[in-house]
């Protein structure tokens, strides 16, 4: 099973901002939605929470140290590596993290993909995408999206591998 990472960074690697998305770009959200339907989506609880509902054609994974938390529709684990093998138990080809920063910063090591949207400003975001090595990454598919009247900014749309 490959574990991809699915983010979307500010110019500064910001993420989030007060809880939600520091940016509109539909392109962005039409892109995640073709490339994770029907997948497993491993994120923590205040990620979901910004969600705010299991999205549809996705099999959604929450880490969450509650254990009483149980959002209908999802599945709930206590760790990274629990909601990796349960992806694995399965059949998932493909396992994206999508978030948050914490998240993130726990399983960039594990990755072997990133589809990494840059978004082109500065959104004043106070969460932040982890810092990674860029020397171990190659990039194998780059394009450049436009602002339009529908995004707040242009982007560009990268996928990375791992160097082995």
């Amino acid at each position: 099973m490959i574990i991809s990472i699915i983010v979307a960074v500010d110019e500064k690697n910001g993420i989030g901002k007060s809880g939600g998305l520091p940016w509109r770009l539909p392109s962005d959200l039409k892109r995640f939605k073709k490339i994770t339907m029907g997948h497993h989506l491993l994120m923590g609880r205040k990620t979901y929470e910004t969600i705010g509902r299991p999205l549809p054609g996705r099999v959604m994974i929450i880490v969450t140290r509650n254990k009483d938390y149980h959002p209908e529709g999802c599945i709930v684990v206590n760790s990274i590596n629990a909601g990796i093998d349960y992806a694995n138990r399965n059949n998932e080809s493909e396992l994206f993290i999508i978030g948050g920063g914490e998240i993130f910063s726990q399983t960039i090591d594990l990755a072997g993909k990133i589809y990494l949207t840059i978004v082109h400003g500065n959104t004043g975001a106070d969460i932040f995408f982890p810092g990674y090595e860029k020397s171990i990454w190659s990039i194998v598919h780059r394009e450049a999206v436009p602002r339009d009247d529908n995004d707040d900014y242009s982007s560009e749309f990268t996928i990375l591998e791992r160097v082995n």
